[in-house]
């Protein structure tokens, strides 16, 4: 068999077989052996960081629009990967440089690793498994760099060369793990992004249906959405919350706003804006209005009748 062929039913898999990332990934995701340290774990970071805070805000990203953990990261493995390349490449002229460049990424490390906390407190069953996993690989990788440093400083630049690669490798790992997260099961991407309400006014339900603060959960076009009554006026947003996809018809009303009930989101009824996080980005809005009794919605912007 040519390598060419065997290194793709490697990668790959053989005769229509999972790729070896999923198989991987997949075994992970069943490993109950680590929900009881993880339920541990997720208790006392929800009670040092609770929904509804400050903290909790400013370590998801709620101010940055978009999650503050992934942009972190890039900072810390950009450090390690440049001082590995000084290492490898730069002589002895480079060698103070690439010292500090490992100091930097282990005083990167640590704000990364309590924005990656703050996020994996909400995640349950097998993403939470995974997360476990990438965070004892993150942390490995930051334990070998900072005996690394230390090598480095007491003058034993071969060893700290070498935990250096060893902790380049573990912290590849991981974020491969943190990759499937983000893109393999969607932990940190706008629940939102790829629903496409219609342009066409679609009728939803009799207006009869809708009692003033109750949010009920109906569906256009095939995505859910969320009608309230409040101040008199009727309101229409996406049904699946941005930052997780709970559903909003689940949370309350209040002062003209709506909280996901499952991390504590808030968002405006007149616009979708966003009140308070963790979610980091505002949640869809439709036009509504009402027709010989029902209510009907549409994307906004779209041509009039």
């Amino acid at each position: 068999m040519a390598l060419g062929t065997r290194v793709r039913e490697a990668v790959g898999g053989a005769a229509g077989g999972a790729p070896l990332r999923e198989t991987l990934a997949d075994r992970l995701e069943r490993l109950r052996i680590l929900d009881a340290p993880a339920e541990m774990l997720q208790r006392g970071v929800r009670a040092v960081v609770p929904n509804g805070s400050v903290a909790k805000d400013a370590l998801s990203g709620t101010w940055l629009g978009h999650p503050v953990h992934p942009p972190l990261t890039d900072v810390v493995v950009g450090s390690w990967t440049s001082a590995w390349f000084l290492d490898a490449f730069g002589g002895k002229r480079v060698e103070p440089a690439a010292d500090a460049l490992v100091g930097v990424g282990i005083l990167a490390a640590v704000p990364t690793a309590v924005s990656g906390l703050s996020d994996w407190a909400e995640l349950r069953e097998g993403t939470r498994r995974v997360g476990v996993v990438h965070a004892l690989g993150n942390t490995t990788a930051l334990a070998l760099h900072v005996l690394s440093w230390r090598a480095r400083r007491r003058g034993h630049r071969s060893r700290g060369r070498a935990l250096s690669l060893g902790g380049m490798a573990v912290a590849a790992c991981s974020a491969w793990l943190g990759g499937h997260l983000s893109f393999g099961r969607g932990v940190g991407v706008n629940q939102t992004a790829f629903e496409d309400f219609p342009t066409a006014w679609t009728p939803l339900t009799d207006e009869s249906q809708l009692e003033a603060g109750e949010p009920i959960r109906r569906s256009a076009g095939g995505y859910g959405v969320v009608l309230v009554r409040h101040g008199g006026k009727i309101h229409a947003l996406a049904d699946r919350c941005n930052h997780r996809g709970c559903s909003l018809a689940e949370g309350k009303v209040a002062r003209g706003e709506i909280t996901c009930a499952c991390h504590g989101s808030t968002f405006r009824l007149a616009d979708g804006s966003l009140v308070r996080g963790p979610a980091t980005a505002p949640q869809p809005a439709l036009e509504v209005r009402v027709r010989e009794g029902k209510v009907e919605v549409r994307r906004p912007g779209a041509d009039a009748d």
